[in-house]
């Protein structure tokens, strides 16, 4: 068990999605899967996610790299950013075995990182969960308050940087030692020497992005279309200002729609099970699950976006 002496119920009663947890030698004589020389391999490839995070200012160049482009970088303070390393390579797919005590349909992916001495993605936070398994080499991590919206950020980057990081704690990971962290929560690593690290993040979709998934499946016709009727109206009311019984018809109507415990069941299974890369599926692999068990004791089955007849 990778959560070292906190069990299961007490990990997702007092730390998930509440706290951070380091947890060291979580992965006992850990062997990390694959290496930085491995991993600017994947980067060449056309259909691999990948990012290079150079210089103390953050630069950030996007996928896929010529391999020349390794032979130019500087002797440190750089990154490189495989995304869904473990689609790609299935021993790095193993370490998911690790997290069974979590809905395997939350997770999206497992990120690999290799970085030079003083190497980062610079301070930032993110709107999901991560556990940070520390592979070769060593890295260190502060943690800072949570953040939100409102949280300043630099300008004039392309990454999410916080313009005022303020370290609270601070700890640096061996191999196999993990750091859980909860959303929103400011954190900073940097590479001591050259270092890998493998992040397991897990989905957290935007309401408007469900929203915006939900809508699209609803307009296929799955459930006959509600219309907008007006409130009650008076002469008054012929003008250009829409008065507010409009809105509140336009809530209600909206909320009808969704009050279908049925129907959002059946989209959120095919939204979650979703593949990462849906064009790639010959050439990942990719396998994504999810049942629901119906009040009449039936199961639905949904395997990457669609149901099982």
């Amino acid at each position: 068990m990778i959560l070292g002496n906190v069990s299961p119920e007490e990990f997702l009663a007092e730390y998930w999605q509440k706290k951070p947890l380091l947890i060291r030698n979580a992965i006992t004589d850990f062997e990390p899967p694959i290496d930085g020389d491995e991993l600017a391999g994947l980067s060449l490839e056309q259909e691999v996610e990948s990012r290079l995070v150079i210089g103390e200012d953050w630069k950030l160049e996007h996928g896929p790299f010529a391999e020349d482009r390794f032979a130019s970088l500087p002797a440190s303070h750089w990154t490189l950013l495989v995304q869904a390393a473990d689609l790609w390579v299935p021993e790095v797919g193993e370490l998911l075995k690790h997290f069974d005590f979590l809905p395997p349909w939350r997770i999206d992916d497992i990120m690999v990182s290799y970085a030079e001495d003083g190497g980062s993605v610079g301070p930032h936070f993110d709107y999901y969960d991560v556990f940070l398994i520390q592979g070769a080499g060593q890295r260190r991590w502060q943690i800072g308050a949570a953040c939100d919206d409102e949280t300043p950020l630099l300008k004039n980057t392309e990454l999410k940087i916080l313009a005022g990081f303020e370290p609270l704690q601070e700890w640096v990971l061996e191999p196999g030692d993990i750091l859980y962290l909860p959303p929103k929560i400011a954190h900073h690593g940097v590479a001591i020497g050259d270092c890998t690290t493998f992040s397991v993040g897990f989905r957290a979709p935007a309401a408007t992005e469900m929203m915006d998934d939900l809508a699209t499946e609803l307009l296929t016709g799955i459930v006959a279309p509600k219309h907008l009727v007006d409130p009650p109206l008076t002469p008054a009311m012929a003008v250009e200002n829409i008065p507010d019984a409009y809105i509140q018809n336009v809530k209600s109507l909206l909320l009808e729609t969704l009050n279908d415990d049925e129907l959002l069941a059946q989209w959120f299974a095919q939204f979650m099970t979703a593949p990462k890369y849906p064009m790639l599926l010959d050439q990942t692999g990719e396998q994504r699950r999810a049942t629901l068990k119906h009040k009449d004791g039936s199961v639905s089955r949904f395997e990457n976006g669609r149901k099982d007849d």
